[in-house]
């Protein structure tokens, strides 16, 4: 059974959202094989192995994601469009001001920001601003994302 069709999730997103996964699992997997950390980071630079690619490519997904958010609350009107003006910059800001230190403090903040995420992806979706499969993936690309970084953190 093809992946979208299990979870009835057009396939432009599911696609794009599963290749947005590529940061972190490669992170993760230059972490857990030495030797191929040692060989990306020969390749591409140690920047682009371990806990770095994933901390600097977090920040910036959820960043994306504050802007993906805020263009769900320009779908309404009124208070509920001021709060979800206010929600949407949580995730940027968080990526901003709690990415600082080492890689494990920043992964367990990341952890964090991205579950925060999920649950504004949830005020957004009851609020009937989201597509009607967007939990399915967020919630699949999250788990992900948050298994991902959980290789620093441990």
């Amino acid at each position: 059974m093809r992946l979208g069709v299990l979870f009835n999730i057009p396939r432009a997103p599911l696609v794009l959202g599963l290749a947005g996964l590529i940061p972190f699992v490669w992170g993760a997997a230059t972490q857990l094989f030495p030797e191929l950390g040692i060989w990306g980071a020969a390749q591409f630079g140690a920047r682009m192995v371990g806990p770095y690619v994933q901390l600097f490519y977090g920040s910036v997904i959820l960043a994306f994601m504050s802007g993906v958010l805020w263009g769900f609350a320009t779908k309404t009107e009124g208070n509920r469009a001021a709060m979800g003006y206010v929600l949407s910059v949580i995730p940027a800001l968080w990526a901003f001001f709690m990415t600082g230190g080492g890689p494990v403090g920043a992964s367990m903040n990341l952890i964090f920001g991205f579950l925060g995420l999920l649950i504004l992806d949830f005020a957004f979706h009851a609020w009937r601003l989201t597509p009607e499969w967007w939990m399915r993936l967020r919630i699949l690309l999250t788990s992900v994302v948050v298994i991902s970084l959980s290789v620093t953190v441990i």
